[in-house]
């Protein structure tokens, strides 16, 4: 893993530092998991511009939960979590990134939330709901893709599920310079999360942040924390966070970025469609 520590020299106005948090999740207690976010905080390195929590990190995925079960985890906009976050983000001088259960006119959702340092806030909601685990039960889908230009850089998000489907991850045009993957990926099924962080990566020429969280569910399933940064070609710039540290840290490198695309613009190639 590079530190930013280790790389503070080589940055220009063009990078962009990145922390993930591979955050151990304690089921159900929102308060726990917003003090834990907190504390971990008080390590970030200073330099850093966003960090990204994993999908509802502050209850963790309500896997075969039902609708009425999960409603009291559930919270608007305006609710404790995003309250917290913003005090983070204002307090860090960071974005911060992830998702949360969000409940809306009585319905409930799978919220991806990007918080700016300023309290500006953009919510989507998750588009691919898994249904292996009964998500379309107790949540309603989403049909916009979360995207945000944040200090030079556009940013797109999508939450676990969403991972698997190329389509709604399509990269049009260079649309997004970076793609925000946050997920409960239990590790039973990690390999397939691993490879489709690569494949996004490759066929989207664009960096892909990948974080899923640490912990065990109500229904039994582990979850390892497997988390990376992987670059406009595919390769992982890092997936480890280090032993004195809970984040995985890594720099984007836009002109990198761009040189990339100009010299094997793919993009160019790709079909044209939209989504109905």
């Amino acid at each position: 893993m590079r530190r930013l520590s280790t790389i503070n020299s080589q940055l220009n106005v063009s990078n962009l530092n990145i922390a993930l948090l591979p955050l151990r999740i304690t089921w159900g207690d929102k308060s726990a998991n917003l003090d834990a976010v907190a504390q971990a905080m008080q390590q970030l390195h200073p330099a850093t511009d966003l960090l990204v929590l994993p999908e509802t990190f502050s209850t963790g995925f309500p896997a075969g939960m039902d609708k009425e079960t999960v409603r009291p985890l559930a919270e608007r906009n305006t609710g404790s979590t995003i309250e917290r976050v913003k005090e983070l983000a204002r307090q860090h001088s960071v974005g911060i990134a992830g998702s949360f259960i969000a409940d809306s006119g009585g319905s409930l959702y799978n919220r991806a939330f990007f918080i700016e340092p300023g309290g500006e806030e953009t919510f989507a909601d998750k588009r691919h709901l898994f249904t292996m685990a009964g998500e379309q039960k107790v949540f309603s889908p989403g049909f916009d893709r979360l995207s945000i230009r944040f200090r030079g850089w556009n940013l797109a998000m999508v939450i676990c599920y969403d991972i698997r489907f190329p389509a709604w991850c399509r990269n049009v045009l260079n649309q997004y310079d970076a793609l925000i993957a946050v997920a409960n990926w239990p590790q039973v099924r990690v390999d397939a999360w691993n490879k489709l962080l690569v494949a996004r990566a490759i066929e989207n020429e664009a960096y892909v942040l990948g974080v899923d969280c640490r912990g065990t569910d109500t229904g039994g399933f582990v979850y390892d924390g497997s988390s990376a940064v992987i670059d406009y070609k595919g390769r992982t710039m890092a997936d480890k966070s280090s032993d004195d540290s809970p984040f995985i840290y890594a720099s984007l490198d836009m002109d990198a970025l761009l040189r990339f695309r100009a010299k094997f613009p793919a993009w160019q190639d790709a079909d044209n469609f939209r989504l109905l």
